[in-house]
């Protein structure tokens, strides 16, 4: 990852939502082409990849807002803190009891990148809340502009109906995801920050997208080690002894991206 210490911010009056954009450009570049982001994209999102996509993002937004919600009067958090029009963990608890029913929380299973992922909100937010903003509005605005699009591939790709299995994607808090990301980026581009501290805001939004393409390129390892045991399971004819074939198959859990949604803003 590339720091932005020995680079210039662009003047002490720019806003930080366009500093951010732009110290991102690469990392999202690369985000978007990840195999996984191609994929879902173009429609080819399985059931098992949906899966696995909802049980990390699950884990994210449980670290994320539990520190948003600690830090909520933080004077770095505060002006950025919705919870009712933004708030992720209540449609992502639904959807996995969609996918999973009411035993959910007994069958996540995540990669070794989403718990890293989660470790730093969770350092960030006991030792330095001014850089949850970076996470926050990566995230939030992201899936806020592709929630619409990626919600309608979705149900497309697996078949559902209505807003099951989808509620993640839904912001019914949200009358206008244009004005209120308007609105978003004029909160946040009104928190005092030294200019170290911006120059710390810029480097963390990077992480983030580096943490996010680690995620999903280990979900698809995942995928990938998940696939080729079912069928060397299949061909042997041991799935009881097989908890990988077992995992799969019974419980389900998979793989995928929050793609667009996360990098379309």
């Amino acid at each position: 990852m590339e720091s932005s210490k020995n680079k210039p911010v662009d003047s002490p009056n720019s806003d930080l939502s366009e500093q951010i954009k732009a110290a991102t450009k690469d990392s999202h570049i690369r985000a978007e082409n990840t195999q996984l982001m191609l994929n879902y994209q173009k429609g080819q999102i399985t059931g098992t990849q949906y899966k696995l996509l909802l049980c990390s993002l699950y884990e994210i937004y449980q670290a994320l807002e539990e520190e948003l919600d600690r830090n909520s009067d933080h004077p770095g958090v505060q002006p950025i803190y919705f919870p009712q029009e933004l708030a992720r963990l209540e449609s992502l608890e639904e959807d996995l009891e969609h996918f999973f029913g009411p035993q959910w929380r007994k069958k996540i299973s995540v990669p070794a990148a989403t718990h890293r992922y989660t470790q730093r909100l969770r350092e960030i937010g006991k030792n330095s809340p001014n850089l949850l903003v970076a996470h926050a509005y990566t995230r939030y605005l992201g899936d806020l502009s592709g929630g619409q699009v990626l919600g309608k591939i979705t149900q497309r790709s697996l078949g559902l109906s209505g807003n099951k299995g989808v509620a993640f994607f839904s912001f019914p808090g949200v009358l206008s995801p244009n004005k209120f990301k308007q609105l978003y980026r004029g909160r946040m581009n009104c928190i005092d920050l030294t200019e170290q501290e911006r120059r710390d805001v810029l480097d963390e939004a990077t992480r983030a997208f580096e943490f996010n393409i680690e995620v999903f390129d280990d979900l698809q390892k995942m995928l990938s080690i998940t696939e080729e045991n079912s069928r060397k399971d299949i061909t042997s004819n041991t799935f009881a002894s097989s908890p990988v074939l077992q995992f799969a198959l019974g419980v389900g859990v998979a793989l995928a991206t929050v793609g667009m949604g996360v990098y379309a803003f």
